[in-house]
């Protein structure tokens, strides 16, 4: 198999940077930083279903979850549903391969030299803090891997029958549209995994809904600050493409 046309290359380019994302995001996700504080804000404080002093305490992960709808977005848009489930089901896959390595790598025996280093003018135990970054639990694992891909079906779904209904009009419809139904689902589908059946933790439904609903706000304004990026990228294809070739692709991802 070759990568000589066009439409090959470029389903080769979109499916390499939507699975780099989504490991990327796996991996990242083990840092919690604050969205206010990022922005030099003050933390918002929000009281909801009895759940006091909230705020936008996001896991680095979703950096790139906006280049994961944008990808799945335009996959779906010129190759259809079943390339971006085959895209999502592989990207799962190598997600739990990559878990495996670095669960064998935790595993080895440090040397004693690299055990104890300075870092910052403090001595950290580099074995210690290798394993707590990248040893996540297994539930987290998991919750993370299916609340992914119930979110990447449900969204190229969404997706296509929003496009039946408008025609080739309103990609920012189907596009955002799409992503807000899904990562409403994706949003709840890990906390509700990883934290409430988890056994290990102690979480009622009341913070599930409340944390899941501030996550949920976060990526809900991001999906439509995106819109313009979903547009230039669009348009860079078209162009690479050209008028006959994009219609042609459109077309038959519609019919797939």
């Amino acid at each position: 198999m070759t990568f000589k046309t066009k439409e090959s290359r470029l389903f080769l380019i979109l499916g390499s940077f939507l699975i780099s994302n989504a490991i990327l995001a796996e991996f990242i996700g083990v840092k919690i930083f604050t969205v206010e504080g990022s922005l030099g804000l003050p933390k918002f404080d929000i009281n909801m279903f009895g759940v006091k002093d909230l705020s936008f305490n996001m896991s680095a992960g979703v950096v790139t979850w906006p280049l994961i709808f944008i990808m799945t977005d335009i996959i779906n848009e010129y190759f259809g549903v079943k390339q971006v489930r085959f895209l999502s089901i592989l990207a799962s896959i190598l997600i739990c391969y990559a878990f495996v390595v670095v669960g064998f790598a935790m595993g080895l025996e440090p040397s004693d030299f690299w055990i104890n280093q300075m870092v910052a003018g403090e001595v950290v135990n580099m074995n210690t803090a290798f394993n707590s970054i990248f040893g996540q639990g297994m539930w987290i694992i998991a919750g993370s891997i299916i609340a992914f891909l119930v979110g990447q079906m449900v969204d190229v779904v969404i997706f296509q029958k929003i496009k039946r209904s408008t025609g080739e009009k309103f990609l920012w419809l189907r596009a955002t549209g799409s992503t807000l139904v899904s990562q409403f689902i994706d949003s709840f589908v890990v906390i509700f995994i990883a934290f409430y059946i988890n056994p290990l933790y102690d979480w009622s439904w009341q913070m599930v809904a409340a944390i899941g609903l501030v996550n949920y706000s976060y990526k809900f304004l991001v999906a439509i600050l995106m819109t313009p990026l979903l547009y230039l990228i669009h348009g860079i294809i078209d162009r690479y493409l050209g008028t006959e070739l994009s219609k042609k692709l459109v077309l038959q991802a519609s019919e797939k």
